[in-house]
């Protein structure tokens, strides 16, 4: 529930020395404990010496920060003193717990912006939602945790511009499919390090398959995850990973969904991997769904009401940046090549392509962004005269995806920003994607995975088909990474940042290509 506006009373201050790179970077809760509780006073030293033995610490989880609004922003954590215990609980007692939380001006918590108190239990698995309100717009912030006596690392976030007011930068980058079995987490490590105001994550956050791996890395539990328990299991251990809390922990993060946090390839209520009943299958939907919300920093716009979660929703930045954040899964007719061409077929449903319409149309943004899942640009697999297209992308619901592409034709500066495929692509959004020389009405950049895949290439031997096959893309390669976008009045620079392995921790990032949209022209050129 969102915080409440009575003051708790006050945390200790942290220590002056300690930098923003311990704070933020550290990851470890351990550090946010012990750089903040050296302040105390001997009274409440002592109470937490003569605890030490009977409390755990909770925020093992880390904290994290998301959906920016011009006055307020969402504060996440969840108490697991224990997070891969059996019963998907965390080791948390059966009984509430309230948890106090702060935003302040300054690292050192001496300038509080707000404050409050929230009640979480068991129901919720001890997640914690804030929305803390009252904010100044364009603004950092940090903020922090105490429950049961303990204190919470400390993030950093970052409010919104007001809708319709100048801005000049914004910077953000984007990403999705972190198989945590496939590869350690160094992609994320960096990010933490970037100058960003905002990370949208596209989808695959947890995989649901009993995968091992060959780094160390295997899956808990050991199954394929179907129940609520299991579910929240693999939340926690996904972001039991330091390096993942970091990046939670450094800016505010956007977030939706794709189909491993519930199950490869599904649609709406149709499961891809098994015979299931519909009615079976959004009973499992519902399990993934609640602990999906449990984990992630989202507003109680987005609580998911049993089967049902309303994740499409719309971030501005200003007269920047319009972000229209999509939701590729829950609406969409199943699957199937033979249908690819039927007018009647969806992927976003009616209700949500209404919203998008009605969006696109009204905004007044200099750049207008599509988050989303699957590929939206032709892509034909076939050398020759043959064609195939892949059935869980936009080229499986053909007259749908040619209607948003003509409405981004009409609006400013459309960029359609992708996850899911484990490569870098930049594409060329055509009028007529059988003509090459029809105009260039929009651009689509696609980010690799964090880690899932493995190691990667620099292209795979199918690539030269497709890059000889659809003339409008412009690039692929197939390292992990992530995508970093500075977002000006005049231009829009997108970095194409890569790690060269992942099976071993340590990699460095190279920028690998870097892609410029101007204002006013759609398409890109390439530079460097």
């Amino acid at each position: 529930m969102p915080g409440t506006p009575d003051a708790p009373a006050p945390l200790p201050p942290a220590t002056p020395a300690t930098t923003r790179r311990q704070v933020l970077a550290g990851g470890a809760a351990a550090l946010g404990a012990v750089a903040l509780g050296t302040a105390w006073s001997p009274e409440a030293r002592a109470e937490t010496t003569t605890r030490a033995s009977r409390v755990v610490e909770p925020f093992t989880l880390g904290v994290a920060s998301g959906e920016p609004f011009h006055s307020s922003v969402v504060l996440w954590t969840r108490l697991a003193p224990d997070p891969l215990a059996e019963d998907g609980l965390g080791g948390m007692p059966d009984r509430a717990v309230e948890v106090e939380w702060q935003v302040s001006e300054d690292e050192d918590f001496a300038r509080l912006a707000a404050s409050g108190t929230v009640e979480t239990g068991p129901r919720d698995a001890h997640a914690v939602h804030v929305e803390a309100r009252g904010l100044r717009p364009g603004a950092q912030y940090f903020y922090r945790f105490r429950a049961d006596g303990e204190i919470s690392p400390v993030g950093r976030t970052r409010t919104a511009t007001p809708p319709g007011q100048r801005l000049d930068r914004f910077a953000f980058a984007f990403a999705s499919c972190q198989n945590y079995t496939h590869g350690h987490y160094t992609a994320q490590a960096h990010l933490a390090q970037e100058d960003l105001d905002l990370v949208a994550f596209l989808g695959d956050y947890i995989y649901e398959g009993p995968e091992q791996g060959t780094v160390g890395r295997g899956h808990l539990p050991r199954v394929e995850v179907r129940s609520l328990a299991e579910y929240r299991i693999r939340h926690a251990q996904y972001k039991s990973d330091t390096d993942l809390q970091a990046a939670h922990a450094a800016f505010p993060w956007a977030v939706v969904f794709d189909d491993h946090e519930l199950e490869n390839n599904w649609a709406d209520d149709q499961s891809d991997g098994e015979v299931i009943s519909p009615e079976d299958f959004l009973r499992r939907r519902a399990q993934a769904f609640k602990a999906y919300y449990e984990h992630m920093p989202l507003r109680r716009s987005q609580l998911p009401t049993g089967p049902d979660m309303r994740l499409h929703r719309r971030l501005t930045f200003g007269n920047l940046v319009d972000m229209h954040l999509l939701d590729t899964r829950q609406y969409r007719d199943k699957q199937d090549q033979a249908q690819r061409e039927n007018p009647d077929r969806t992927l976003l449903g009616a209700e949500q392509k209404q919203w998008l319409f009605e969006g696109l149309s009204s905004s007044r943004a200099r750049w207008n962004v599509l988050a989303q899942q699957v590929f939206f640009s032709q892509r034909d697999f076939a050398a020759g005269e043959a064609r195939r297209f892949s059935d869980d992308s936009w080229d499986n619901y053909v007259v749908e995806r040619d209607e948003v592409r003509d409405r981004l034709a009409r609006v400013r500066n459309g960029v359609v920003i992708t996850g899911d495929v484990h490569a870098n692509y930049v594409n060329d959004v055509k009028a007529d994607f059988d003509d090459p020389a029809s105009a260039t009405v929009a651009t689509e950049l696609v980010g690799t995975s964090f880690s899932s895949g493995g190691d990667g290439a620099e292209q795979n031997p199918g690539d030269a088909v497709q890059l000889s096959e659809n003339p409008h893309i412009r690039f692929i390669n197939r390292r992990r990474g992530y995508v970093r976008n500075v977002v000006t009045p005049t231009e829009w620079t997108a970095d194409y940042r890569v790690v060269d392995y992942v099976s071993e921790p340590g990699a460095p990032i190279r920028d690998r290509a870097r892609f410029v949209v101007e204002d006013g022209v759609a398409g890109v050129r390439a530079e460097g």
